[in-house]
């Protein structure tokens, strides 16, 4: 089933004609559980990976021995959502809540060493051709494929992520490695994603307003405020959340590929790739949640009728604290290292 993203709730280009000239597109990637093979596009699927090319590892030297089994997350959460389907009140039986204390449990393993490397999980992998705003390749590849470290254990702060994406031609791949190394252990539940199809949809997208020119940027703030204060002088008449321009009107939440970056936690930052200083586009953004659970107001038409629980979360994916990664890419040559902010 295609996802189709509800009309916005206002013609913001009718209230601020200006708004035209930096009107961009994104593709909303809309995953859903499914099964995918590894000839799609998807998030936690299997990926089109050589048999005689080495998986992704991580070398850094940090605790890797304790946490969760992969294997215990992706039942645990099937238990969840089979319990709060089957009854949206009580939610899971006795014997199930014992059973999910089970499986919330950490373990601890062998240590691996550090010439083997702990593998990398496999978030996504987007082919070209199913997605129209993806920034192209070197040369002719066609296929992107996004990896992580399942733990926050990176950076100068020693509490980051890791990513790893690697580009490659989907036609070269003879015989696909049939059985990935995985972690035994993950250090955080969101760092594994459940398998999911998506159903991409190119829609309009606006930048951030603090990007914007100061002068719209201010008749936009003033224009909220406007209806901020009507808000107010009917509260008591189940009048509906006034609308925004950050969220409903210019950058879509949910996983997408291109367009712009939010910046609604911290101030927008200078995204300028630190091998050719080139300004860097947005490449991919991985989000929490498909919607929110207030007016919800990008909640695809097919789904108007679904609770934020659980349907909002198909990937299972945290990023921080349920916020979104926003990946960066060079536009003058995509294999300079990437950058990515979390917001």
């Amino acid at each position: 089933m295609s996802r189709t993203t509800s009309p916005r709730p206002v013609d913001v280009e009718a209230l601020f004609p200006e708004l035209a000239a930096h009107r961009g597109t994104t593709t909303r990637l809309h995953p859903r559980p499914g099964r995918p093979d590894a000839t799609d596009s998807s998030v936690g699927g299997p990926l089109l990976w050589p048999a005689d090319e080495p998986w992704p590892v991580c070398t850094e030297l940090h605790a890797h021995t304790r946490g969760r089994r992969p294997a215990d997350i992706h039942r645990q959460r099937q238990i969840l959502t089979a319990a709060w389907q089957r009854d949206p009140k009580f939610g899971p039986t006795d014997e199930e809540r014992i059973l999910l204390e089970e499986l919330g449990h950490k373990h601890r393993i062998e240590a691996v060493g550090p010439t083997e490397g702990l593998p990398l999980i496999g978030v996504a992998q987007l082919y070209r051709r199913d997605i129209p705003d993806l920034l192209a390749g070197p040369g002719d590849c066609d296929l992107l494929q996004v990896f992580w470290c399942p733990f926050d254990a990176h950076g100068p702060t020693g509490h980051g992520m890791l990513l790893d994406l690697r580009w490659r031609r989907s036609w070269e791949v003879d015989h696909v490695l049939a059985k990935p190394p995985q972690p035994q252990v993950v250090g955080f539940d969101g760092y594994v994603p459940e398998p999911c199809v998506l159903h991409p949809e190119q829609v309009a997208t606006y930048p951030f307003a603090g990007l914007l020119p100061e002068e719209l940027c201010a008749r936009i703030d003033a224009w909220e405020e406007e209806l901020e204060e009507e808000a107010e002088q009917s509260a008591g008449d189940d009048t509906a959340e006034p609308v925004g321009y950050q969220y409903d009107l210019s950058i879509p939440p949910g996983w997408r590929v291109g367009g712009f970056a939010s910046w609604h936690t911290t101030d927008p930052a200078p995204m300028n790739c630190r091998t050719c200083a080139a300004s860097m586009r947005l490449l991919l953004t991985i989000d929490s949640s498909e919607w929110d659970g207030g007016s919800g107001s990008w909640k695809p038409l097919e789904e108007q009728n679904l609770p934020p629980h659980p349907f909002a979360t198909p990937t299972q994916v945290t990023v921080g604290r349920w916020g979104e990664l926003n990946i960066f890419a060079c536009p003058e040559d995509p294999r300079h290292p990437h950058r990515w902010s979390i917001q």
